[in-house]
């Protein structure tokens, strides 16, 4: 599969996660992932779990977000630099820090969340 960020269900979802609608762009791909085969699953999986993950950071639940973000860093681990048109290393540096950042739920510091790009 050739991921086209530009168009449908992934731009949708891409527009939502940069808009912080974590949700509803855990929703948007979801779909989309259904559909795949690997390794595009794996990986749209992992994109998947990042959102939600988030989406629990927006709701103060570091624990659940915790979870999901080592889950996806699991997962995303295997892919080059670049994968599907997304900075793949990038966005795993990004979710090392998101990790590190919710080590301690008592002091969460408010960082910029991961850049899909």
């Amino acid at each position: 599969m050739i991921f086209d960020w530009s168009r449908g269900e992934l731009a949708e979802g891409l527009q939502c996660y940069r808009n912080q609608q974590f949700w509803q762009a855990h929703e948007h791909w979801e779909g989309v992932w259904l559909k795949c085969s690997e390794p595009d699953k794996t990986f749209l999986q992992a994109l998947i779990q990042v959102t939600a993950a988030f989406h629990h950071v927006q709701r103060k639940n570091y624990i659940g977000a915790s979870s999901l973000l080592t889950r996806a860093l699991r997962r995303l681990e295997p892919y080059p630099e670049e994968y599907g048109a997304i900075a793949v290393g990038e966005l795993r540096n990004s979710v090392r820090a998101w990790l590190e950042n919710l080590e301690n739920a008592d002091s969460v510091r408010e960082i910029a969340f991961p850049v899909i790009r």
